[in-house]
């Protein structure tokens, strides 16, 4: 009897063991099943009316009713049309005309940089059912309808076109385009990647204009990539990038009369060439652009207004800023041609400002001490504005209104956690965004009393998935660093944690000007990383260092002239503070940082190896003078200028400081961070004697995605901690 019960008691205990068992993530579950990966809603786009909407459904574009999710109609089926003129409709992006009869198709999308793409571009008229290729004699990038449908702008070969669609004739604005020469309404590398644009035309409000940007690269440096393709000899691909001090291209800005076909320059009062158009926008009012006109050094914005019938401008605002002024989409017009709204860090904080077209602050419309960190759009019917903030804590983000004649500040979705909106055109609806920590994206449909609708998508899936592999809560914590500043970061611990033994600590983070790890929100792949690291007995933290975002002006801009100073020292300081918790082998805490953060992890293993025995940096910068002109200078002007500042915190100098196991991670073909950076810091590792290890991967970019890179690269990096830490 004795015996039996013991058997009966050991099989009970396995059983409950058994159901309730950490189920063990893999690199497959991750990378190449999708396993954890977010559902999200494709190829959404609210309708004019207000009341409908489109998506993606069975590579058909659907439109529903947005109060009851009925579909409404079939807007676009690739299969229906019977004259196809080539389009294979297999895989799309698509857009509308003004009035929705016309459908913009991109199919074939060849990947330029980050942001850019060229494509093979069909035009659909939902009435005809027919479809027409925009143009025949290569792919195009930057297509996009004049306002009133009648034309669609383009970029071919450095030249920009427009195909007006009545006719069918193709009309070339700009004959002088030439690669790595002169560029004709699309943005140079350095703007697109720091200026975050690749269309640099604007239609007019009444489609008679085209504004656009031309780019002089003739005197910019070229940086030469090398790919392997399986052929005797790599291949060589040459782009224009202006690093740190050297030439920009020089900028200067068009105006093409539609009506006469003749284009024409705009005077721009400018002491020398050494300027930035970052954005042009044009008004309510008939005929007229705004320019965004700002200085290299990025502390001074002008808005010039240009008058297109007489070419005339004109000062609306000016702003400047003792450090630097970041570029933003905040700008917009009143219907009624006598105020915009603006958002400015004028004060402290990013906050939201009427003006007057005479270039007067009517009022601050946010006043608080919060950064405002996205503004959805003005709702002049009912008098509102509607925005983003992280008003109740910088790990937040929250949705409210504010009338724009003034007054309290209301919040519409203030559940802790991250809010974001998408607004209908006529504002009656919004498509609410939600995460958390540990909770993965939500979208459902409100009304804009706040009414919620109906639920579009809710990833019950994969929050099941999250409890089946047992997913451990991100726990937030707050320090205070070496000079009493606090610092805000999350912890996950392995399951079953034992306070009483010592975990080896695993160190996350990015750092750089702006950028946030530590938020209230679901954290997508890396995540489920730090997952499967917990699971493997580590302890995994991050910690957002002064220089972040969401904290006001001065948090984020006292790294000014001297990045990396700060960031390391808060960084050196959590590891401590976390070294000091009595769970953690201070032994054994390592690091890891990808771009940025791959700059911030090197120079924690080298400033810091008295407190870090491991780092991993894929694609860091490891000197400034390397990097581009625009991001570098917004935040340390000319290596000239600030000789200290660029040699103090740039790892390459400092190879002689490692002691501890170091991993160094690059894509042979970034055009982004150059493959320069490490091999410059590997050299001057063996220059120093120093031991590391590393991994290069030819013809991938900065993101390193290429097929089968990504695992291959985290299976590496799990090893080299397994083993190491």
């Amino acid at each position: 009897m004795v015996f039996r019960y013991f058997i009966l008691t050991i099989v009970s205990l396995f059983m409950i063991h058994t159901v309730t068992a950490q189920k063990e993530i893999s690199l497959e579950n991750i990378w190449e099943d999708g396993t954890f990966a977010e559902k999200t809603i494709p190829g959404f786009n609210f309708m004019e009316d207000g009341r409908h909407f489109t998506l993606k459904k069975e590579n058909k574009i659907v439109s529903y009713d947005i109060t009851t999710g009925k579909e409404a109609d079939v807007i676009f089926d690739p299969d229906i049309p019977e004259v196809k003129n080539g389009f294979s409709g297999t895989s799309y992006t698509y857009s509308f005309s003004t009035d929705e009869q016309l459908v913009l198709l991109a199919e074939n999308r060849k990947k330029v940089y980050r942001r850019s793409f060229t494509a093979d571009y069909y035009i659909y008229n939902r009435k005809s059912k027919e479809i027409i290729p925009l143009f025949d004699k290569g792919q195009q990038m930057n297509a996009h309808f004049s306002p009133d449908g009648k034309n669609v702008g383009f970029v071919y070969n450095n030249n920009l076109f427009y195909k007006n669609l009545d006719s069918g004739e193709i009309i070339q604005v700009t004959r002088d385009g030439k690669e790595n020469l002169i560029i004709n309404g699309a943005a140079d590398w350095v703007y697109e990647e720091e200026f975050a644009i690749t269309r640099t035309f604007e239609w007019s409000v009444n489609g008679n204009y085209i504004a656009y940007i031309r780019f002089d690269e003739s005197e910019v440096e070229e940086f030469t990539m090398t790919n392997y393709k399986n052929g005797l000899y790599p291949e060589y691909e040459k782009f224009k990038y202006p690093k740190v001090g050297e030439k920009n291209a020089v900028v200067s800005l068009h105006l093409f009369d539609v009506r006469n076909k003749r284009s024409k320059r705009i005077s721009i009062n400018v002491e020398d060439n050494n300027f930035y158009i970052p954005r042009i926008k044009w008004t309510k009012a008939e005929s007229e652009l705004c320019v965004f006109l700002m200085n290299r050094h990025q502390n001074n914005l002008r808005l010039m207004l240009v008058d297109a019938q007489n070419s005339t401008t004109k000062l609306l605002m000016e702003e400047n800023n003792p450090y630097y002024i970041d570029v933003h989409d905040n700008l917009k017009f009143l219907k009624g041609g006598k105020q915009f709204v603006w958002t400015s860090e004028r004060d402290g904080f990013n906050q939201i400002y009427l003006y007057n077209m005479d270039g007067t602050v009517e009022k601050k419309l946010t006043p608080g001490t919060y950064d405002v960190t996205n503004v959805y759009g003005i709702d002049e019917g009912r008098n509102k504005v509607y925005f983003q903030a992280a008003k109740e804590s910088p790990l937040q983000r929250e949705i409210y209104s504010v009338d724009l004649s003034g007054g309290v500040v209301e919040p519409m979705e203030d559940r802790p956690g991250t809010n974001s909106a998408e607004f209908s055109t006529t504002f009656d609806y919004y498509i609410l965004t939600y995460s958390k920590a540990g909770i993965p994206p939500s979208y459902a449909v409100f009304t804009n009393d706040g009414e919620e609708i109906r639920e579009l998508e809710n990833n019950s899936t994969l929050a099941g998935r999250i409890e089946e592999y047992h997913f451990q809560p991100m726990e937030f914590f707050t320090f205070h660093n070496r000079e009493g500043t606090e610092l805000n970061g999350y912890m996950i611990k392995p399951e079953g944690f034992d306070s009483t033994r010592e975990y080896p600590l695993f160190m996350f983070l990015y750092g750089g000007p702006g950028s946030q790890q530590v938020t209230d929100s679901w954290g997508g792949r890396n995540y489920s990383w730090f997952q499967m690291l917990a699971q493997k007995g580590y302890v995994v933290a991050c910690v957002d260092n002064r220089g972040t975002g969401a904290r006001g002006q001065e948090f984020k801009k006292i790294t000014y002239l001297q990045l990396g100073k700060y960031e390391t020292s808060d960084q050196i300081d959590a590891a401590r503070y976390l070294g000091n918790l009595h769970f953690i082998d201070r032994d054994r805490i390592g690091v890891f940082g990808w771009s940025y953060g791959g700059y911030m992890s090197t120079n924690l293993i080298l400033h810091g190896n008295d407190v870090f025995s491991l780092a991993i940096a894929v694609a860091p910068v490891t000197n400034w003078r390397w990097y581009d002109t625009i991001y570098t200078e917004r935040y340390m002007r000319t290596e000239g200028e600030n000789e200290k500042g660029y040699h103090d915190y740039s790892p390459v100098y400092y190879a002689d400081k490692l002691k501890g196991d170091y991993l160094l991670v690059h894509g042979l073909s970034d055009d982004n961070v150059h493959f320069q950076h490490s091999a410059e810091m590997a050299a001057a590792l063996i220059r120093a004697g120093k031991d590391f290890e590393t991994m290069y991967y030819p013809n991938n970019n900065h993101s390193i995605n290429n097929k089968g890179a990504r695992m291959h690269l985290y299976r590496l990096m799990t090893n080299f901690i397994q083993n190491k830490l």
